[in-house]
This record gives C-alpha cells, structure tokens and sequence, in this order.
C-alpha cells in the first residue's frame, strides 16, 4: 500500500462568517492510499479554533509512511487499531481511516454500505448555513433559497428578531458556536416558541452545559462539548441530540461507534461537517442512514471542488452508487 498527499485552497462562494471569525478559504489535506490498482481519498482542513496545523500533519505523515507501506490489505477495522497505534491528531487519523474505507470497498467493488450491510434506504435532508447576519438579510436568504432547512449561525442571541426567523415556513435551526450567554440559553427555555426551531446548537462553551436542560422548550444539540464516547453519559440530562463529524471523532470507524453509543443513550444524531470537499462530504453522507438529521453542505459552500462522488443538491443527499466511498479526483 502506498501513501501520497496534496494541499488544496478550498475557496468559499461567499465570507464565512460564524461566532469565530470570518474566512474566505480553508486549507484542505487530500490523503490517497493505494493498493492494487485502486486508490481511495480522505480529508482533513485546517480550522484555527481547533488548532490544525497541515504542515505538522505532512510530517508525520513523512514519517508514518514505510509502515503504511509495509502493511498489507486488512479489514478497516484491524487498520483502524493500526491507525491508533501511530498516536495522531484525529483529523489526520480521519482521512487515513476515511482514505482506507473508499480503497477497501474500491478492491472489494461493493459500497460502504454493502460492506457495513447499512441500509441507506431513508436519508435525512440536509441543512445550508446562513452566515451571521443581520435579519433581514438572514430571512431573505432562506425565503430565497430552494432548500427547506436551515441552520442559522448566530452571534449573539437577537431576542427581538429570532423568532421573526420561524415565519419563513422553512425548517430552522441555531448554531451559536458557543457565542450564548447563560442569560440566552434561561430565555429560550422559558418560551414556547423556541420549540418552532428544528434544534439549538452548542449554545455555550465546552463544559458549561450544566445549565441547560434538555426536557423544556429548547432542542439543544452538543457539538463541541461532545468529543467522544466517553462524554456521552455526562450530556445526557442536558442536550438531547449530538452532532457527530467524522473529522472530529478521527473517522467512520469511531463515528460509528459514536452513533451507536448516542442513540443507546437517547440521543438523535445529526452527522455534520466541517468546511470539506467532497472527499470529506462523501465520508459523512456514508454515515446518514444512521443518523436523524444531516448537516452536509460543506462542499456546497466551496466553489473550487476538486472531487466528484456522493452529493447534495438542494438538501436532498444523493449517495453515489460507485465502490467504496465512491470519491473520485477531478
């Protein structure tokens, strides 16, 4: 098996613009694992609040590659236990384990979904991202656009306005990136209207969620206070659903088990996304059957996609039918 990489610029169609900042581009990390005529892809991007640093990556990918080399064709699950034995960053550990499923499925000619015997036969729609904003132009971008979910990314909570957001007739969620204040969150449980939005998403900083509470009128869903299975068991009276990323547990291979582990404890899951290709998009849409809710328009916002294989058009996910996880360069 053979190890190559290339660095892309994923240019965004318009300034994303979150809680966090602004960004025009995210640098992307293609992974390509080769075996026997085949070749599958995984990603990793570099997202400054999570500290990812590409170059880093690409040295210890320099120096894990004579045992990648070395290693002969196994099923993804013993190459994930090897992947663990080299301790790296998750995201890297992502597009390896990611890279790995699409060769795999690619050398055995069946479908993820064959291989995991994943039945795909009910997919969730997936939601577009309306950039912080003001109202106006928030409401106007979702009564303007042909998709009918929505997750609106918030700075601040605008009492005055965010409710006005439900007289779109679309399906609306809030994503706060961390930016409420306990005083927003007490505001939202306490009025009926807030059960209007599909859900509220990781409404305060890692580890202050013990103020929210999951059975008033506020849907909260975990992102960053959810990092892996063994989180699960202290967010259960607070949140009622996770939004799982494959980048962020480190690939399929724990986004499966995460998925399983969620749902057992109560949980729905949403399978979401960073800013990705759709090298990286095509690795999550193989996890939506599983899943309640989907956020999946990552390559959507990019206007330099470099890949073809599962996508989404209109928040309808259209799983390609190809081997493996179906990716493709361009």
């Amino acid at each position: 098996m053979t190890l190559t990489y290339n660095d892309y610029r994923l240019q965004l169609r318009e300034t994303f613009k979150i809680a966090y900042g602004n960004y025009d581009y995210r640098d992307s990390l293609t992974v390509a694992l080769s075996a026997n005529g085949e070749t599958g892809f995984g990603e990793c991007v570099a997202i400054n609040y999570y500290n990812i640093d590409l170059q880093k990556f690409k040295l210890d990918l320099e120096s894990v590659k004579d045992r990648l080399h070395s290693l002969s064709i196994i099923h993804p699950l013993e190459f994930y236990s090897f992947l663990l034995t080299l301790e790296l960053h998750p995201f890297l550990r992502s597009a390896l384990d990611c890279a790995y499923w699409d060769l795999f499925g690619k050398l055995e000619n069946r479908t993820f979904a064959e291989v995991v015997d994943l039945h795909q036969d009910n997919l969730p729609e997936s939601s577009f991202t309306i950039n912080v904003a003001g109202f106006d132009e928030q409401f106007e971008k979702i009564k303007a656009s042909k998709w009918t979910r929505f997750k609106v990314k918030c700075n601040g909570l605008d009492r005055g306005n965010v409710f006005k957001l439900l007289d779109s007739g679309k399906e609306v969620a809030l994503d706060s990136n961390t930016s409420f204040t306990e005083e927003d969150c007490i505001f939202l449980e306490s009025q009926t209207l807030t059960q209007g939005f599909s859900y509220l998403e990781q409404p305060l900083p890692a580890g202050q969620f013990s103020l929210l509470t999951k059975n008033k009128n506020a849907h909260w869903m975990c992102d960053e206070d959810c990092q892996s299975v063994e989180d699960l068991q202290s967010l259960s009276s607070h949140y009622r659903s996770v939004n799982i990323k494959v980048m962020k547990l480190g690939g399929i291979t724990p986004a499966l088990e995460m998925i399983s582990a969620a749902h057992s404890f109560g949980f729905k899951v949403m399978i979401g996304c960073m800013t990705e290709s759709t090298v990286g998009i095509s690795a999550g849409m193989a996890l939506a059957g599983l899943c309640d809710y989907a956020d999946l328009d990552g390559a959507n916002l990019i206007s330099n996609d470099f890949a073809e294989g599962s996508k989404v058009v209109e928040g309808k996910l259209l799983l390609s039918e190809a081997p493996g996880l179906g990716i493709r360069l361009i």
